[in-house]
């Protein structure tokens, strides 16, 4: 056993009672516990700065143990407070699992008028999380590509969920397939 050890190890001995009374007359047995333990936690990180007295070295302790207890008090009404604030807010409703389902059924049809690439361009976003720059690295293209790309596919989704009609919404699109087929054809 080092010097450190061997002096903590007295220190410990002498004034863990103290300190655990001194907790208990302030505190219930469980918070006397972790104060006693959090103080001469404590103590052990900053063995260099306790005093090498007895008394010195308690008085230094109980201070210690002052100021775990405050915070521990503070917490304690922090948690409080936190507590009441969120018994006061009513529950959110859980949404309609029907409804749910529903909406991620409509989201995956429209999803699949979409073109492979830029259906994977917004799952890369929209489900793995990705930014722009990110998903056109693992897309292989330019940041500038990819952003025109998603602005095409967000356009032929929003057509899509909000008319339905996924054919009128690819030919409407400007630089679709569909427009520049009905372009050549006129």
């Amino acid at each position: 056993m080092d010097s450190n050890e061997l002096r903590f190890t007295k220190l410990f001995d002498a004034h863990y009672g103290a300190v655990y009374r001194y907790a208990l007359r302030r505190s219930d047995h469980q918070t006397a516990d972790e104060v006693a333990a959090e103080t001469l936690a404590i103590a052990w990180r900053r063995l260099r700065d306790v005093p090498s007295g007895e008394a010195s070295a308690r008085a230094w302790l109980l201070a210690v143990a002052r100021r775990v207890l405050a915070n521990t008090a503070r917490s304690g009404r922090r948690a409080a407070l936190l507590s009441e604030r969120l018994t006061a807010q009513p529950a959110p409703a859980a949404p309609d699992i029907a409804d749910t389902i529903a909406e991620r059924h409509q989201v995956l049809a429209a999803l699949s008028h979409l073109a492979e690439r830029d259906q994977e361009a917004m799952k890369l976003i929209g489900w793995d999380g990705l930014s722009v720059a990110q998903a056109a690295t693992v897309l292989g293209c330019s940041r500038g590509a990819l952003a025109v790309r998603l602005h095409r596919a967000r356009r032929n989704i929003h057509h899509v969920l909000q008319d339905g009609d996924p054919a009128q919404a690819a030919s409407a699109a400007p630089g679709s397939v569909a427009a520049q087929e009905g372009q050549a054809h006129a």
